[in-house]
């Protein structure tokens, strides 16, 4: 299932903006870990859709 332009959504998410900064408040060598765990469920999410969404039929 492709998604249309009016799917996406230009205002931040809440949810990942809190996430990102308890992330940031981690202490240096904590932070690394935890963006990659972070990039990695949305790269995952990104790769889960159809892929097709920006590109003109």
């Amino acid at each position: 299932m492709s998604m249309t332009d009016s799917e996406f959504s230009t205002e931040p998410d809440e949810a990942l903006l809190s996430r990102l900064a308890l992330i940031d408040e981690r202490p240096l060598g904590d932070r690394a870990a935890a963006f990659r765990q972070l990039h990695d469920e949305l790269r995952q999410q990104l790769e889960a859709t159809d892929g097709d969404a920006g590109r003109p039929a």
